[in-house]
């Protein structure tokens, strides 16, 4: 089966197409392969009819043109009708001509249309005809044109299948466009295989068709496989490009370099890529303001770039463009759309403010601070508030002392001109200043152009005024010898009048005098001395001391002013240690260093000389001085002292003999560090008495509150013990006998039908009391005797984990009438029912004795050399302190009073 043209079958159409174009190749030989289209009778203005393959032709043509003028042939080889056109029954055509003008190569596409429905009776009458010998069944490529005016149903193309020589065939489609949606958009006939299309089709929704024929017979046969048919949409210019913004906004800085880019514009069309639908051209058509042109566009990328450097912002700050985009590579007859471009132009710092006067003039009256005395302005044809706008100011000139400043109004961009340090019309009657102003933002344009600050002199007159009196330097110093005599004068603190520079008819008055030592004459100033001087006083800092004096005039104007006595010293100290405790660990050290310090000047201080001072012979015999430097010496034992504390009193002298006797308290210590030695740890051997600490005397009444307590606790217990009645309960069996999981093979129990008593080994004496019944543990294992007799014992005092007897660790038979309950007690009332359990449990169902419930306890020889816990501690034997003899430094204190004790 084929697929076949509707005037036979798919063979004896290709037959006279290969006839038709070899008569043609013989008669041009220039000519490329001819094109037939098939059009309706009726072509619109500006239609593509359809699309020729010219690359094919002729790769390296430049020169495109249609021998018709009705028809107009693209770059792509799209086929357009530049007049309505209407086709009579018989055929027209035109021709192709493609030329290249640099070798003029020139060849020729000859363009045949013909009507729809005229092929189609054409291939009907000649179906008998052509007939075909070899059996074929493959795709035929097929398309139609979208938004087709028809008539409808369009004829496409035959199916055939050569089968149908020997049988009668049955076409059928299905899939996308038939069965599938869009549902019904294409049918065959059955009997002649013929494809149509019942309606137009949007390419934009529907790329192309992939449907599938199939070839029956009238039972159901399948001679053929299926037919894969692709139905190609043609693409038809039905789709305007659109701008992807309505409206673009962009920005630039004024007086930017030619080809500047501004931004780019961009429009989708959605028609099919990569074809003259789809090739978009991109131009500006109106500029708002209209002169100059200072922008271009890019026609392919749409690029909007500068044409001019003279974009001044503060003539014109924005600019609306008209731009348009248009298909068919900017054709007449491509569809375009416009839209709307504003370019705002950005400030840069191109203008400098400028003052808008030369010279300022202002006055301001001495000792004033902190006013307002001129304000400066300035032009700026730059944006308004921003950084090339707003103007930093700055004095260039004449104020070298500081006395003034000019900051920025943040509002008005003025200058404001203050005094910060008073001014001294005695001095200087006339500043004159230099002020500039430049922009926050650097200057844009080039240095050389012209000055990059604008400059402006201010004249600042300095207006008189009565003054008082002036402290002037205002810390003044004198010199006087310490320890001087009391009423020794001297002269004092010195102010002036600012108008006369005399000191006459100032008063004076003294303020601050921390310790009272001088006096001030009112009239003149001048000190005397009240108390003694003393320059190691505490409050002498660095050999001065300091007085605040108040000076007034007539008018009652003050002034203060700080007098500093340099204090000349005297050598009237001796030096002294000042460390007067002093600990050697005698294990680790033979001696200790000790420093010495003198108040005084250097002058009067070291080299010092140290020795022992003593009446007493013990102290040479004992203790012994080397110098180490001019301020330090060696302290160092001899004839092996004993432990203890000492007092050794060490003379030091000066260079100049002035000397002082300090008594060091010398402690003999048995430590590793000197943070190991106490001083209750050794008595002084001087005779003093053990001094206990704060910390040591609320240790000790602590315990004393303890053990109050605990005796308090006890007596109430008791008390609280005998009132209670005795009452024994029905479960004190079971409450005194409890049974633990032991280890195989079982419990080591001993039966006894006259007695029944219990131990606990490791317990004192009370404690074998307190836990009558409980059991006895060993290891984790509990062992219950029965023995004759009614009282307790314990039949041997081997070690833990065996058999002890009261009476081989206590000496003799032990009652237990101050337990809770009494022995005897206990035992009348445990013994027969006890007894009688132990007895059942002790046969198995045929009243036999069981043979894992009681054991005979096996003696497993000598017992552990410790010994028992519980019996050691029932002897309450002294354990030796041999121990404390390995003990380390730290802890022999300790030791050495609990063996005295």
């Amino acid at each position: 089966m084929a697929a076949a043209r509707p005037s036979g079958s798919w063979s004896g159409a290709l037959c006279r197409l290969l006839l038709l174009t070899l008569a043609i190749l013989i008669f041009a030989s220039d000519a490329c392969k001819n094109v037939t289209l098939y059009v309706p009778s009726k072509l619109d203005a500006e239609k593509l009819i359809g699309r020729v393959n010219l690359k094919e032709c002729f790769t390296a043509a430049n020169l495109i043109h249609s021998s018709d003028p009705d028809f107009q042939i693209l770059e792509d080889g799209s086929v357009y009708t530049t007049n309505t056109i209407l086709l009579s029954w018989e055929k027209r055509s035109f021709t192709i001509l493609l030329s290249n003008t640099e070798n003029q190569e020139k060849k020729k596409i000859f363009v045949f249309l013909e009507h729809q429905t005229k092929v189609l009776k054409k291939r009907q009458t000649k179906e008998t005809v052509l007939r075909r010998t070899k059996r074929r069944w493959a795709p035929i490529p097929c398309s139609m044109l979208e938004n087709s005016l028809g008539p409808f149903p369009l004829f496409l193309q035959q199916v055939q299948s050569d089968t149908a020589q020997n049988y009668t065939i049955y076409y059928s489609i299905r899939g996308p466009g038939v069965d599938q949606e869009p549902r019904n958009l294409f049918y065959v006939e059955r009997d002649t295989g013929n494809l149509y299309c019942t309606r137009a089709v949007d390419r934009e929704q529907y790329e192309s068709f992939e449907i599938i024929a199939f070839a029956t017979t009238p039972d159901g046969y399948t001679p053929e496989l299926p037919l894969p048919l692709i139905i190609k949409i043609e693409d038809e210019n039905d789709n305007y490009p659109i701008f992807t913004e309505e409206t673009y906004t962009f920005t630039i800085f004024e007086n930017c370099r030619v080809g500047t880019t501004v931004g780019q514009v961009c429009a989708t069309d959605k028609d099919e890529p990569d074809t003259m639908h789809t090739r978009l051209k991109y131009s500006i058509i109106g500029q708002v303001p209209p002169s100059p042109t200072l922008f271009s566009m890019h026609p392919t990328t749409g690029v909007i770039t500068t044409t001019s450097s003279q974009l001044d912002r503060e003539l014109i700050d924005k600019y609306q463009l008209k731009i348009k985009v248009q298909d068919m590579d900017g054709q007449y007859f491509g569809l375009q759309t416009t839209s709307t471009c504003i370019i705002n132009i950005d400030d840069v710092n191109d203008h400098l403010p400028t003052f808008t006067r030369t010279s300022y003039v202002a006055s301001v009256e001495e000792n004033t601070v902190d006013v307002e005395i001129l304000r400066v302005t300035v032009e700026d044809k730059d944006l308004v508030n921003t950084a090339n706008w707003r103007a930093n100011y700055t004095i260039l000139k004449g104020n070298e002392n500081g006395n003034f400043k000019i900051v920025t109004d943040a509002k008005t961009n003025e200058g404001i001109l203050c005094v910060v340090k008073p001014l001294n019309y005695e001095e200087k009657q006339q500043v004159i200043l230099q002020i500039g102003v430049v922009n926050e933002a650097p200057f844009s344009r080039e240095a050389s152009s012209r000055s990059a600050m604008s400059t402006a002199t201010v004249t600042v007159n300095v207006r008189d005024q009565d003054e008082g009196p002036e402290c002037n330097p205002p810390i003044q110093t004198i010199h006087m010898n310490e320890n001087a005599a009391v009423g020794t004068t001297s002269n004092g603190y010195k102010a002036y009048d600012p108008e006369t520079r005399s000191s006459s008819g100032i008063r004076y008055k003294k303020l601050t005098d921390p310790t009272g030592w001088v006096t001030i004459d009112e009239n003149t100033g001048s000190i005397r001395v009240f108390r003694s001087l003393d320059r190691e006083a505490e409050t002498i800092r660095n050999g001065i001391y300091n007085i605040t004096v108040l000076a007034s005039d007539q008018a009652g104007r003050t002034c203060t002013g700080t007098l500093g006595i340099i204090l000349q010293d005297v050598n009237d100290n001796g030096p002294f240690i000042p460390k007067k405790t002093v600990i050697i660990c005698k294990p680790t050290m033979s001696s200790a260093e000790i420093v010495a310090v003198d108040p005084d000047e250097p002058i009067n201080g070291p080299p010092f000389d140290f020795s022992l001072e003593s009446s007493t012979s013990d102290v040479q015999r004992i203790w012994r001085l080397n110098k180490i430097n001019d301020t330090a010496a060696r302290l160092s034992y001899q004839n092996d002292p004993a432990f203890g504390s000492y007092v050794v009193p060490v003379t030091v002298r000066d260079r100049l003999g002035m000397s002082s006797v300090t008594s060091l308290d010398v402690t003999l210590c048995d430590c590793i560090t000197e943070n190991d030695c106490t001083h209750s740890a050794h008595p002084r051997i001087s005779g003093g008495g053990v001094q206990l600490g704060k910390w040591a005397i609320l240790a000790i009444l602590l315990g004393i509150a303890l053990l109050f307590c605990i005796l308090f606790t006890l007596v109430c217990g008791a008390s609280g013990i005998s009132k209670q009645p005795k009452v024994i309960p029905d479960d004190l069996a079971q409450q005194n006998l409890i049974v633990s999981n032991t280890e195989a093979p079982g419990d080591d129990k001993v039966y006894s039908a006259n007695g029944f008593t219990t131990q606990t080994v490791g317990a004192s004496a009370q404690g074998v009391c307190g836990t009558m019944g409980s059991g006895v543990k060993n290891g984790g294992q509990e062992t219950i005797e029965m023995v004759k007799g009614g009282h307790q014992t314990l039949e041997s005092c081997r070690g833990a984990g065996h058999h002890h007897t009261l009476d081989s660790c206590k000496g003799g038979h032990t009652e237990v009438d101050n337990c809770r309950y009494t022995y005897s007690e206990w035992h009348s009332f445990t013994q027969p029912r006890l007894g009688e359990k132990v007895y059942l449990c002790n046969q198995d169902e045929n009243h036999k004795h069981a043979q894992d419930y009681v054991l005979t306890y096996n003696y497993e020889g000598r017992g552990s050399v410790a010994g028992s816990v519980g019996c050691c501690s029932e002897r309450q034997e002294e354990d030796g302190l041999e121990f404390l003899d390995n003990l380390e430094p730290k802890f022999r204190t300790l030791a050495e009073a609990c063996m005295k004790r």
